[in-house]
């Protein structure tokens, strides 16, 4: 009977063991979000691109609203032009389909804020870690905003005081330079040579190259190009190829 008795004790503690590993490994699989940053290019929005089937949805160029491709609806983000170092902030209020090449539809309200050059839109993107304490940059609240405002509530509200001066900080703007488009890294050399070398005969450009980053670390990139104009053509070609969510960097 003892026998039998520590038989049972020995499989009840296994058994609560085995629950109590499979309860941590599930806790442990719980991965930190991964907030979205990118640089590229911004869609400046415009009525025809609506019509023309460039966008499936329409924006409102008077608020300072942005449509993504796949961030959520009320996602908060901050838009940087390199530039000049002008930021803004802003929620997305949709998601849309538009090509690819661009990172973010904004309204020509934001565009205006940061004075984009709209034939050579380059801005970074950062999605901003929701908490509860709201920064608003701007005293008006536009009507789609107070809805969003009345639905989800909000702890504290803080507004920039326009009025205050502040201490003036040295702008050290960037100068104008020439643009990269990053395809890959890679561990393995030879593997960034081959495809270098499938690539330049399918898209019949030579302006691929290979770049040792770090230890068995190679960058195949293509570039460099002088404007947006002259990267687009590239980009269009690797999408075609199955290549998406290319980076853009600046030399």
């Amino acid at each position: 009977m003892n026998l039998i008795k520590k038989i049972i004790l020995l499989c009840s503690i296994l058994l609560l063991y085995s629950c109590a590993t499979h309860k941590s490994n599930k806790s442990s699989l719980k991965k930190e979000k991964v907030y979205y940053s990118s640089v590229g290019f911004a869609l400046v929005y415009e009525e025809d691109f609506y019509k023309q089937g460039v966008v499936n949805k329409k924006l409102n160029n008077e608020q300072v609203t942005v449509m993504h491709s796949f961030l959520k609806r009320n996602t908060p983000i901050r838009i940087i032009n390199p530039e000049n170092l002008k930021e803004i902030e802003a929620k997305v209020s949709k998601k849309a389909v538009y090509p690819k090449i661009f990172n973010v539809v904004v309204s020509q309200k934001i565009a205006e804020i940061l004075e984009l050059d709209v034939s050579n839109p380059y801005i970074e993107v950062l999605e901003i870690k929701k908490n509860k304490t709201f920064i608003a940059k701007e005293g008006n609240i536009f009507e789609e905003e107070k809805k969003v405002a009345q639905n989800v509530p909000v702890d504290e509200v803080k507004m920039d005081d326009l009025t205050k001066t502040k201490p003036q900080k040295e702008i050290k703007l960037i100068q104008p330079s020439n643009f990269v488009l990053v395809i890959s890294d890679f561990y393995y050399l030879e593997s960034a040579n081959k495809l270098m070398q499938e690539l330049t005969e399918k898209t019949q450009k030579n302006n691929f190259s290979v770049e040792k980053i770090g230890d068995n670390q190679y960058r195949l990139s293509a570039g460099p190009f002088k404007d947006f104009n002259s990267l687009k053509f590239t980009y269009i070609s690797l999408n075609n190829l199955g290549f998406e969510e290319l980076n853009i960097y600046r030399e």
